[in-house]
């Protein structure tokens, strides 16, 4: 059916047929595209933030289950695990521990810390009998703001 360019209106004067309205405009586009960006300018950072904060609470508390899980450990072995034997004797049996009444962790595993990183046991540590570090968001020692460490231990 072809397109009727001019057609008359009711009072009979000659009226153009709009057949160019059946999309958006460049211009139209554009302008929507603006505003997203505007919009994603000032959220963007902000859900980011919370992102960030978020990982780093998730490895606090991870953090705090490795100390409960390591005090349940030293309930049973009257010790805490070596740096060599690590966070791996929380869910798995050692040779040498006949005392072992594990796991000591829920999940069966030793979890990464929320960038992906296997979390650090030293013990003894300057500190305290252990400490437990995961490395932030660069994954190497030190750092600040969202790549600083993450340092847990005994109370």
């Amino acid at each position: 059916m072809p397109i009727e360019l001019n057609r008359k209106d009711r009072t009979g004067g000659m009226i153009q047929a709009d057949r160019w309205r059946a999309g958006f405009t460049l211009v139209e586009m554009l302008v929507v595209l603006v505003i997203i960006g505007l919009i994603m300018g000032l959220v963007g950072p902000r859900v980011l933030g919370y992102m960030t904060d978020a990982k780093r609470k998730a490895a606090n508390l991870q953090i705090e289950a490795f100390v409960n899980a390591l005090d349940l450990y030293y309930l049973d072995a009257g010790k805490y695990p070596a740096s060599g034997e690590g966070l791996n004797t929380l869910v798995r049996r050692s040779s040498s521990d006949s005392s072992w009444n594990g796991p000591y962790l829920k999940t069966g595993q030793v979890p990464v810390d929320p960038w992906g990183n296997a979390y650090i046991y030293r013990s003894p540590a300057e500190n305290g009998p252990y400490e437990i570090i995961s490395l932030g968001s660069d994954g190497r020692e030190g750092g600040s703001d969202s790549a600083a460490d993450i340092k847990g231990g005994p109370h």
